[in-house]
């Protein structure tokens, strides 16, 4: 399997896309991505999305003792893989076609074709003598072709000139338009036409005589062979059949003719495949017409090798995605073996949003979206694989000047939200993010419009129409949202069950209970002015009055307004501190509160190319359950830089705990617990004299504690009908501050 240059990058422009349906890798860096400008803190580490198709294998050259390949988007030198259990053979050369099955020959696109046995090193070169035309290479063996339409042989000499065998046996007057090298360093199969007729044939490297085999085929047929037999346009015949043999045709079925591996013809890359199934690489004995899988979950690369075995991609996922070696074996069969993984491709993440120690990627994926997460540890350093966290997504909505697009926000509870705008203009607000098939939705009955925040259940909308501001309410166990108020807009912020909005006199802010649709507070920031930003985050709010200030952060704990500076791009509060992007140097500056006075130093600098011109944050995100913050950079990695801040403690945000009718497995007690930062919790169930009938431990998800009990005791028995006092205690997986408790009743049945 070789080929010149010009014929790769041809073969590729001419080949179909396959996309079939994954741990990506997680780098911790050991240095900081190249930045100019002052001194930034070293990130703790990166990531890089990979796609979720297998990478399509192009094979740029394969024989006997291994092969090169690249994926089929790139065009570079490629990657080497040896065979292991090779042996070289004791003499290689010209004067041996059966050792050309490990030759690597380059086409100079000239009159000259190097070659070199790749195994022993054994060197040739090939000139093409004049008014003859390069056509194709097996092995030793050179095809060229020259201006009557007679092909040729040419070979290498011991003396170091070039052997010219033209090739006899193609009928009078033919015209060859196809030049097949395959299975075989003995043969090459040659398409003809004569009188309007396509016919392919076999000729004999080693004399020049060439067969016709198979007539009346289509004008460009799919041709395959080894040593034993011929396959062209679903018909096939033995190689040494006697003359006049006529070929056997069998049933197209919508598929790729990949190799003859000893009696065996390879088809794969189906054009259909049945729902919930994934396409296959199977085998169909041109002896007994027995079909059966040889690679199930196949697609992609494949091609016959010179030795007369075949290459081929199969595996459950992109990230387990590996290159097999089909070999024909000695009753006519075939074997197979994994020679090389092959790593999923990085792709750009197009949007990018973080919550509770999750970092949440939306990536571009064949006609759609799909957003994947990676979960970090404490101090935010990648700690796991590329996890899918949604089902494919249409494209999202996107707005002038924004960089990274869809606008992710992440709630905290493992879910994460964007707008999605349909064929017919209308806009929602989809929420996804807890596996790879729910997904809700909610129209906006608006268009254009942002997401201006959210936590837990519940998200903050701003349309496009000016006035409109929605409050969408995703409640535990719905299979859809609901549009819990509809308001005209201004400055709000939610943490919680709590909605934030300017109160009635210049300064202040006041806090309104969603579930209760009570005030809770007000405080008073000491500006004079209406805020025309808010966001809230523990006890602490962020207030600005526009572009020139004044700005500040509201403790309501300590009961005291913090100056923090201010500009025209977006910022963003986390726990303890503020980040906003100067979108002149490219600095994301960093304004730490938790003291009580304002200190800002730089946290990253930003790519300079492809800037975020428009409201959204859109190359950065902060964990406002936590204290990291990332950034997306040039080369498609995502890097994540501690905050530096102390965490506050652990503290419930919202709730929705109810009593069920009826537990079973299948529908347990789903109880939520909003926190706010990331926990290891443990759940107790006790009856009311405080015996305790369950324990459940877990990790929260996100920062959002999800149990699931099916109504059984610790022993397994069925629990008995009745109150329950539930028991909820919270560590900090950060190790900040103390633990959580909380308690409460439930009744089953």
């Amino acid at each position: 399997m070789t080929r010149s240059r010009h014929e790769s990058i041809r073969s590729r422009r001419l080949a179909t896309a396959v996309v079939a349906g994954a741990a990506a890798l997680t780098c911790v860096a050991a240095t900081s991505p190249a930045q100019a400008g002052p001194a930034v803190p070293l990130p703790v580490g990166f990531v890089t999305l990979r796609s979720w198709e297998p990478t399509y294998v192009y094979y740029m050259w394969a024989g006997a003792s291994g092969f090169q390949w690249e994926p089929r988007t790139s065009i570079g030198p490629g990657t080497w893989v040896g065979y292991p259990d090779f042996v070289p053979p004791a003499h290689a050369g010209p004067d041996d076609l059966a050792t050309g099955t490990d030759v690597v020959s380059t086409w100079d696109e000239g009159a000259k074709v190097t070659q070199r046995h790749r195994s022993t090193g054994v060197t040739a070169t090939v000139t093409i003598p004049a008014g003859q035309t390069y056509r194709t290479t097996s092995g030793w063996s050179v095809l060229t072709q020259d201006a009557s339409g007679t092909p040729h042989v040419l070979r290498a000499a011991a003396d170091g000139a070039t052997t010219d065998l033209p090739v006899t046996g193609l009928p009078a007057g033919a015209r060859p338009t196809g030049y097949v090298p395959g299975g075989s360093v003995r043969r090459a199969a040659i398409v003809y036409t004569l009188d309007g007729t396509t016919s392919v044939g076999l000729v004999d490297l080693s004399d020049g005589t060439f067969r016709t085999y198979v007539t009346g085929v289509a004008a460009e047929p799919p041709v395959r062979f080894n040593d034993r037999w011929l396959v062209a346009d679903w018909r096939y015949i033995r190689v040494d059949a006697a003359p006049g043999t006529q070929p056997t045709g069998m049933t197209p079925w919508g598929a790729e003719l990949v190799a003859v591996v000893g009696d065996q013809l390879l088809t794969g890359n189906p054009t259909f495949v049945l729902g919930g199934t994934k396409p296959a690489l199977t085998a169909r004995s041109l002896t007994t017409g027995e079909t059966r899988t040889v690679l199930a979950n196949s697609s992609g690369g494949m091609g016959p090798t010179p030795d007369g075995g075949a290459l081929a991609t199969a595996g459950t996922s992109s990230f387990d995605w590996y290159v097999h070696r089909i070999t024909p074996t000695a009753d006519g069969g075939t074997a197979t073996k994994k020679v090389a993984q092959v790593p999923a491709e990085p792709i750009r993440a197009e949007g990018l949003a973080m919550a509770g120690g999750e970092l949440f990627l939306d990536g571009r994926q064949g006609n759609g979206h799909l957003i994947s997460s990676f979960a970090l540890n404490a101090v935010g350093a990648p700690a796991g694989p590329q996890t899918r966290r949604s089902p494919a997504l249409a494209d999202p909505t996107c707005l002038p000047g924004d960089a990274a697009c869809p606008q992710l926000e992440a709630l905290g509870d493992g879910h994460v939200t964007h707008l999605f705008t349909d064929s017919s203009g209308r806009e929602y607000v989809i929420e996804t993010g807890l596996d790879t098939d729910s997904l809700q939705n909610v129209p906006t009955g608006d268009s254009r419009g942002r997401i201006a925040g959210g936590t837990g259940r519940y998200v903050l909308y701003n349309g496009g129409t000016p006035g409109v501001q929605k409050i969408v309410d995703f409640p535990r166990g719905a299979t859809a949202g609901k549009i819990l108020q509809s308001r005209n807009r201004t400055t709000a912020a939610l943490w919680g069950q709590v909605l934030w909005t300017p109160g009635s006199t210049e300064g202040s802010i006041t806090g309104h209970d969603l579930k209760t649709g009570r005030t809770t507070t007000t405080v008073t920031t000491g500006s004079r002015c209406v805020p025309t930003d808010i966001q809230a985050v523990n006890s602490r709010l962020y207030w600005s009055c526009g572009a020139s200030g004044p700005a500040g952060v509201y403790d309501r704990a300590a009961k005291r307004n913090i100056p923090v500076p201010a500009g025209p791009s977006p910022a963003r509060l986390g726990d303890g501190f503020l980040v906003r992007e100067n979108r002149t140097t490219h600095q994301l500056l960093l304004t730490d509160v938790h003291t009580g006075t304002a200190q800002t130093r730089v946290v990253a600098v930003l790519p300079t190319t492809d800037q975020n011109t428009g409201t959204s944050n859109g190359r950065w995100a902060v964990d406002r359950f936590g204290g990291q913050i990332a950034y997306l950079d040039y080369d498609k990695k995502v890097w994540i830089v501690p905050s530096g801040v102390p965490t506050s403690p652990l503290a419930q945000m919202d709730a929705q705990v109810y009593s069920p009718s009826v537990i079973t497995r299948s529908a347990p007690w789903s109880p939520v617990w909003q926190l706010n930062k990331p926990s290891t919790w443990t759940l107790t169930l006790a009856t009311p004299s405080g015996t305790v009938r369950r324990t459940l431990t877990g990790a929260s998800t996100g920062a959002a504690v999800r149990p699931a009990w099916d109504g059984t005791t610790d022993s397994g028995a069925a629990a008995a009908t009745g109150r329950y006092t539930w028991k909820l205690t919270a560590r900090p997986r950060d190790g900040q501050g103390r633990n959580l408790t909380l308690t409460g009743t439930m009744t089953l049945g």
